[in-house]
């Protein structure tokens, strides 16, 4: 009996001594900066993991598939089984070294092959049996408790590449953006989107240009957003999705971006 006892005691000791702080990810909402990484398979990431992709930032964490913040290893994102290299572990990483004050907190909500229907209140998308923007809003209002939201990634578009669908692109992303600053309760939050990957292999219909102008216009049309191209990235063999090589480079993008508009 007295084992257990005085096990205890330490235990609460230890628990009030000054400066502890029980399982905080941050030293306050304030200085925990959240990024909501939202889209398609591009932003999930497909790209061959390394060893040096399985290694964290001391402040650099993922909310993972249970809701819980860990720290941010490749693949952040959990949509399908081939996730792995993206866009944001690097991001992460150059944002939180602006600053040694902030832990960043990265939100990964990509769905492969979702057009951008599924990302509406009620939208379901069939390849991941997920919902993806009622998905993307409730592990967001999750990682709210604990901190504030900084910025919007987005990485999309490969699926409204057709004919019925590239005309109302467009609108559907100005309405998305609202959408998700309504109700973030974030009016201002940067939005930054990437262009789609640019494939000598696989050129672009004329569908596919319409996407891009959506996405190459924003900053004209919706205050507070960004565009990053993808000049000069390369595919990982399947003309589709970015090597980890220019993953890794387009999240130095967003990152340039995001700087930008500070």
């Amino acid at each position: 009996m007295l084992r257990p006892l005085i096990l205890l005691l330490l235990s609460l000791s230890v628990l009030t001594a000054p400066g502890f702080v029980k399982d905080s990810v941050a030293a306050s909402k304030e200085k925990f900066h959240l990024f909501l990484l939202v889209g398609q398979s591009n932003m999930a990431g497909r790209g061959k993991v390394s060893t040096a992709d399985k290694t964290p930032h001391p402040r650099v964490k993922m909310l993972n598939k249970e809701g819980k913040w860990v720290p941010a290893v490749d693949p952040l994102h959990f949509d399908k089984s081939v996730a792995g290299v993206g866009v944001g572990k690097t991001f992460g990483t150059l944002v939180a070294e602006t600053d040694k004050e902030i832990t960043i907190g990265l939100i990964p909500c990509g769905a492969g092959g979702s057009p951008i229907s599924t990302w509406e209140v009620g939208g379901y998308h069939g390849q991941t049996k997920s919902h993806p923007y009622d998905d993307a809003i409730r592990r967001a209002k999750i990682a709210l408790e604990d901190g504030t939201l900084k910025g919007i990634l987005w990485h999309q578009g490969e699926s409204d590449a057709k004919p019925e669908l590239s005309k109302i692109y467009e609108s559907k992303l100005h309405e998305l953006i609202v959408r998700f600053r309504q109700e973030l309760d974030a009016k201002n939050v940067p939005f930054i989107a990437g262009q789609m990957g640019q494939f000598a292999e696989r050129p672009w219909n004329d569908e596919k240009k319409q996407v891009d102008k959506a996405h190459h216009d924003l900053p004209k049309k919706v205050p507070a957003t960004a565009f990053v191209n993808s000049d000069e990235l390369t595919h990982k063999g399947d003309q589709v999705h970015f090597d980890s090589k220019s993953y890794r480079e387009l999240g130095r993008r967003y990152f340039e971006a995001f700087k930008s508009m500070k």
